[in-house]
């Protein structure tokens, strides 16, 4: 199991995050982003799985107070406006960035590789942090939403992005917008709808194959065993 910790971003302001050690010979470093609702019971476990496959994972608050407690569940409608906000006010993840530097920055370790993941807000947080963060060998994007209003930014390392094709947030139109202006990249569609990685959107098929080519990404890029 993981524990809170408190990074310090360059700006020298406080930042909470989840961290998981390996739990078996380390494959690298991997920041997870959260999605709107925050470091949520989905992620301390997704991240705690993870470590379980050798990653040291750190989940990092992207829009929350350094002292505020993590999420108690994983949806929370009635602060759903307050959350949108944050994320709006954010520039859907832009401002963000330091404290997904500071969690690379926290992983970066002997040369070791560091990868991103991240969810909804989070997918496009880890857009953007493929093209304007350092550190990082490797980023995988599940269904951001904002993707399409970035789709300028170029990605620095390898970068792989999952869309389902009946995602009401994130129309075909933004997707296709994606592709061509980045032809070059995996963008893969699943017969899904929004979150289908996450429990209140869940598409077992399409989560676990997504998983499965983000982790392919991450070993081909160098999250190869090392040792214990």
């Amino acid at each position: 199991m993981g524990e809170r910790l408190t990074l310090t971003a360059a700006d020298g302001s406080p930042v909470a995050a989840y961290h998981a050690p390996p739990g078996e010979a380390r494959r690298g470093g991997l920041v997870i982003l959260h999605a709107i609702w925050g470091v949520t019971p989905h992620i301390r476990e997704l991240s705690d799985g993870l470590a379980d496959q050798g990653y040291e994972v750190i989940a990092p608050s992207l829009l929350g107070d350094a002292d505020a407690p993590f999420p108690a569940a994983d949806l929370d409608p009635p602060n759903l406006d307050a959350r949108m906000a944050l994320g709006r006010a954010s520039g859907w993840g832009a401002a963000a960035l330091p404290r997904v530097q500071a969690a690379i920055d926290a992983l970066s370790k002997d040369g070791e590789k560091v990868f991103a993941m991240g969810f909804c807000f989070g997918g496009t947080t880890a857009w953007l942090a493929s093209a304007r963060c350092s550190g990082l060998s490797a980023v995988s994007c599940f269904y951001g939403g904002d993707i399409a209003g970035y789709a300028d930014e170029r990605p620095k390392v390898p970068t792989i992005l999952h869309f389902g094709r009946s995602d009401p947030m994130i129309p075909m139109s933004d997707v296709d917008k994606v592709i061509a202006g980045h032809p070059d990249l995996p963008v893969w569609l699943y017969d899904a709808g929004h979150a289908f990685v996450a429990p209140n959107g869940r598409h077992e098929d399409s989560a676990r194959l997504a998983m499965l080519r983000t982790l392919q990404l991450f070993q081909r890029s160098g999250g190869g065993r090392g040792e214990a």
